[in-house]
């Protein structure tokens, strides 16, 4: 009969200071405590700076009259706007540029950087010198130059550079003709989009037969083809309701037309063309990141050396390419808030600055001016992380 050994009776418990996991949950709520204690500070010294001051806080302030102009301005604008209106015309402003901006660094950056892959010597080097100069000039440089050395280098407006006598390039900016729309106008914009939408179902309905088949269509030159072309034609059906208000020479400077002023042409050529240096090498890293095995592959089936790019190279690299490109996109972005190093009316310069220097509203104006580039910011990152799953590689 065998008996059970008893069980040996339990220590005393080790004080909680030697518990790992007490000893942590003390020091975290002690870092909270410590961070909690710090802001109180902070924002009972800032109410107090602001009594002593005689500054009110709130946001009562953008109601009241702005009494300065802005030289340029998406949507109505005058002296006599509020502050509230100062904020939505900065912020349209950097919306402009920045989507231009990204835009254009898009097309010139995947354009370059392909052509840094080219078997043509001359193409190669030209790209290779592109990226190494504008990727190692400081960016505020690079937007004084186009401002300063080239922009300010032009004519006077009597001695405008001229295309046709319809496009004016001077001192003062570019001017552009000014279409103005008449009566039967809508239909054209109408046209426009069945056409998008119908190129839309067109490359799914081919990329679906292509799948079952082996066959597909020129879907792409189709489509351009209807973009273009239906808009064209419902254009001529509605006999042209579109007339051109041209700029004309009246004293010492243009009227009439679109008038693009000079310190946004400097400061969205200078994003373009410095973020663009760095998507081109984001793309050639992308390129180069495919085996090769599959352009051998590519061109054992006897494909053309663009088709080979197009369908077999660049899909595959672009899901090298998105998450760094977001990164650049988000820069563009924030880095247009130096528009105003040259007066461009962005929201730093008008809102930030100008408004802010009126009004002594600090932490209102620069909450706002923060809160506009972190929302900015996220939507962008959003919808490139949805693109980048779209393109992802799905496991089967």
């Amino acid at each position: 009969m065998s008996v059970r050994p008893q069980a040996r009776p339990a220590g005393p418990k080790p004080p909680f200071w030697r518990d790992r996991a007490k000893r942590a949950l003390i020091f975290q709520l002690l870092l909270v405590a410590a961070v909690a204690a710090f802001l109180l500070y902070i924002i009972g010294n800032t109410q107090a700076n602001l009594s002593a001051r005689g500054i009110t806080t709130g946001f009562g302030f953008l109601n009241n009259t702005a009494g300065f102009g802005i030289v340029q301005s998406l949507i109505d604008y005058s002296s006599q706007s509020t502050y509230g209106r100062t904020f939505v015309v900065g912020l349209l402003n950097t919306l402009l540029v920045s989507a231009l901006g990204v835009l254009a660094a898009t097309i010139i950056g995947f354009t370059v950087g392909i052509a840094r892959l080219s078997p043509n010597w001359l193409i190669a080097r030209l790209a290779n010198g592109y990226i190494e100069i504008f990727r190692n000039i400081p960016l505020l440089l690079q937007i004084f130059f186009w401002y300063f050395a080239v922009l300010r280098a032009m004519p006077a407006a009597r001695d405008s550079l001229s295309i046709g006598e319809v496009i004016f390039l001077n001192v003062r900016g570019l001017y552009l003709p000014e279409p103005l729309f008449e009566s039967g106008f809508g239909l054209i914009p109408l046209a426009f989009g069945v056409a998008v939408v119908a190129s839309i179902a067109l490359v799914i309905w081919n990329r679906r037969r292509h799948e079952a088949t082996g066959k597909r269509l020129p879907a792409g030159w189709i489509s351009l083809a209807l973009i273009l072309g239906l808009p064209m034609l419902v254009l001529v059906a509605t006999g042209v309701p579109v007339t051109w208000d041209v700029p004309e020479l009246r004293g010492f400077n243009f009227r009439g037309g679109i008038t693009v002023i000079p310190e946004f042409l400097a400061l969205w050529l200078a994003l373009s063309i410095y973020t663009a240096s760095f998507i081109a090498e984001i793309v050639r890293s992308g390129i180069q990141a495919i085996p090769h095995g599959q352009t051998e592959a590519a061109q054992a089936l006897s494909l053309p050396r663009n088709l080979v790019l197009r369908l077999v190279v660049v899909p595959q690299a672009m899901r090298v390419i998105i998450p760094p490109l977001t990164s650049q996109y988000l820069n563009l972005i924030k880095n247009s808030s130096l528009a105003t190093a040259i007066g461009y009316p962005d929201l730093v310069s008008v809102f930030a600055g100008t408004t802010l220097n009126q009004t002594g509203q600090a932490i209102e104006v620069i909450a706002m001016t923060m809160a506009v580039y972190l929302t900015i910011s996220l939507l962008v990152s959003m919808f490139m992380n949805w693109f980048n799953a779209r393109v992802a590689l799905v496991e089967r």
